[in-house]
């Protein structure tokens, strides 16, 4: 008997380390406090055959029940209770033992049972596996809300980089940061370029949503000097003496609890300073300090890109100004009038537009204004030149290719489609585009997708397509030399360019505003011209359009030795007299002899064509595109894009 007795001792006294591994399991397997005490006194009362087991919590004098098993409502002995308290030490009375919980967080919780047979030593070790367990679950569960948290600023900060304006970004920030971290408002404060100030946005109840505080005031201005962050509780004076209560007053708000963490570039610079204003369930903690820190660095980064991204358009802006401050539709005459009237008109649709007018009468400078008068301003403007690209590469050129889709395709490039991406693709001379690269364009233009040469992904493309031509497309349709159907799908809407021999008095406008730019080009005083140069100027049929009085207007300020230019000042520069084709310096060699012969008499040609390579490819015997190539053998000038009839 005596012997069984000591071994029912020894086993008991064994019971807090036999308990430990089953309660540690239980942290680990229930997430949410009260579900895991609550099998914890169940297993501690199975254990240990005890009538009643709890977990109670002693709050300014009275006991709140935590956890119990089983599940009644007991009459506790309060003195008991605040005895073993206030001494931190096991007691028992009248059937009751109790201990204090050894733990931390949360404190002035107590184990309690009725009935158990253990003495206070053993019992005392159930409460120390109790005590393991409970810490275990608090280290366990405040990894797992931290994980859970920093999962939450992960996802809802990821797609802060997409925001392309600063002040957009600082509401979606303080809103996002107000839901996550429990508390009623959010600040983010970045320096006054202009100032020794501290702009605040949002700010909630302030003109213009913004809050300007001076550098230094209050806990922002020492977290931006200190570059630390600052914690304030509620009722602690100390730090309550911290806030700046002006700004209180200006909001008519009250501060009662702070957290704030400095904004910190990627160059290790404090950029700005993030605070988060009373926690609406008491005091932050330092677990908000450590997740508003996480927010500040993704914060951080989003503000950097945010503001290069606004510099970036700023700039592109700026530079879209200045290029769309430089295109001139110059006239006064009806249809030019007209023309501009339709223009504004046109300009911010997505209409098919399809500009039609011979050589050097401007089509590219009306591409331009529609592209600058439109919402797509600021981004690019593709020019492509149809007949100066050779029908083998015209698909690549304008859809891209992949690497290795042909021979030398040694990397992947993007096509002129992609390129103008959201902004306005002219292409010029479309006439001259063969019957399977229109096929190509057609499906383009109603799919809105590309697919490179020797690729197989579909990319959207939403590039505005303008199309310029100086042939008769109905002919060519007719002809069966131009799609019907494409035709259609550009011709929504047609702009036809006068030539300039029917615009009257546009011809000296246009003269003098060439001529204008040229003398301050050339460096030299402005050149008048006179009345009869005027008329002769009026009188030219001028074949190769503003082009041709263009050139002609760099000649005279270049050449021409006067201030006032007379009619007969215009002979040489109308129709300049050249030297004799077949004077050669003799000392060349046979191929630069015949490649400077082939040089003179191609220029010949397209002076005679009145600059219509169409005409004077013809003349020539060549189809355009292999004129243009020719040319480019040869280190002709007029074979760039912007120099190609427009």
């Amino acid at each position: 008997m005596t012997g069984s007795l000591q071994s029912e001792k020894i086993n008991a006294g064994r019971i807090g380390t036999h308990l430990l591994p089953h309660l540690i399991g239980l942290s680990i397997d229930h997430r949410e406090s009260v579900d895991f005490l609550g099998h914890v006194v169940s297993k501690v009362n199975k254990d240990t055959k005890a009538e009643l087991t709890a977990i109670v919590h002693g709050v300014k004098g009275k006991w709140r029940t935590v956890a119990i098993q089983p599940e009644s409502s007991p009459v506790w002995p309060s003195e008991l209770l605040a005895d073993v308290l206030d001494e931190e030490s096991t007691k028992q009375e009248g059937g009751w033992i109790a201990a204090p919980i050894a733990s931390p967080n949360p404190t002035s919780q107590l184990v309690i049972q009725k009935g158990s047979s253990l003495e206070g030593i053993e019992f005392e070790s159930v409460v120390a596996a109790i005590s393991l367990a409970i810490d275990s679950h608090t280290k366990f569960s405040a990894e797992a809300r931290r994980a859970s948290r920093l999962e939450a600023i992960l996802d809802v900060t990821a797609h802060w980089n997409q925001s392309r304006e600063t002040d957009q970004l600082l509401v979606e920030i303080a809103k996002t940061s107000t839901k996550l971290l429990n508390a009623e408002r959010a600040t983010i404060f970045l320096p006054d370029a202009k100032s020794d100030q501290l702009i605040g946005k949002p700010a909630l109840g302030v003109e213009g949503g913004e809050l300007k505080i001076p550098s230094k005031a209050g806990v922002v201005g020492q977290v931006m000097t200190t570059g630390e962050a600052i914690r304030v509780d509620q009722d602690i004076e100390g730090e309550q003496a911290q806030i700046n209560r002006a700004v209180d007053e200006q909001l008519n708000f009250e501060t009662r609890s702070i957290v704030c963490v400095p904004i910190v570039n990627s160059s290790g610079k404090t950029i700005g300073a993030f605070e988060l204003i009373n926690k609406i369930d008491g005091n932050f903690s330092e677990a908000d300090t450590a997740d508003l820190a996480e927010l500040a660095a993704h914060a951080a980064v989003a503000i950097e890109n945010t503001q290069h991204v606004e510099t970036l358009v700023s700039t592109k802006k700026s530079l879209a100004d200045q290029a769309a401050g430089q295109v001139n539709l110059i006239g006064e005459c009806p249809q030019i009038q007209k023309l501009k009237s339709t223009i504004e008109r046109v300009a911010n649709t997505d209409i098919a537009i399809l500009i039609l007018g011979e050589n050097g009468t401007g089509k590219e400078v009306v591409a331009q204004l529609i592209h600058y008068l439109s919402d797509r301003r600021d981004q690019v403007l593709v020019a492509v030149n149809c007949a100066a690209i050779t029908e083998t590469l015209l698909e690549s050129e304008l859809f891209g290719h992949e690497k290795g889709a042909f021979t030398d395709a040694h990397q992947a490039r993007e096509g002129k489609f992609e390129l103008a991406d959201g902004g306005t693709l002219f292409l010029d001379e479309i006439g001259d585009m063969s019957l399977g690269g229109q096929a190509k364009l057609l499906r383009v233009l109603e799919e809105k997708t590309i697919v490179r040469v020797g690729g197989s992904t579909p990319i959207a493309t939403n590039a505005r397509v303008l199309a310029a031509t100086n042939q008769k497309l109905a002919e060519l349709v007719t002809e069966k030399r131009f799609r019907e159907d494409l035709f259609f799908r550009l011709n929504v809407l047609t702009i036809e360019l006068p030539p300039l021999r029917d615009r009257g008095d546009d011809v000296v406008l246009l003269a003098e505003f060439f001529l204008k730019g040229f003398c301050k080009k050339a460096r030299r005083d402005q050149i008048v011209i006179s009345a009869s140069a005027k008329k002769k100027l009026k009188g030219h049929n001028w074949p190769g359009n503003i082009r041709e009085l263009r050139n002609l207007m760099e000649r005279l300020a270049y050449m021409f030795q006067g201030e006032k230019v007379e009619a007969e000042d215009m002979e040489f520069i109308i129709s300049p007299r050249r030297a004799d084709a077949s004077a050669f310096d003799m000392n060349l060699t046979l191929a630069d002899a015949s490649k400077s012969f082939q040089r003179q008499y191609i220029q010949q040609h397209i002076e005679r064509a009145g600059g219509n390579m169409t005409d004077a490819a013809s003349r020539l015997g060549l189809h355009r595109s292999n004129l243009y190539r020719k040319m480019r053998q040869l280190d002709m000038d007029g074979t760039d894009e912007e120099e190609v009839d427009s």
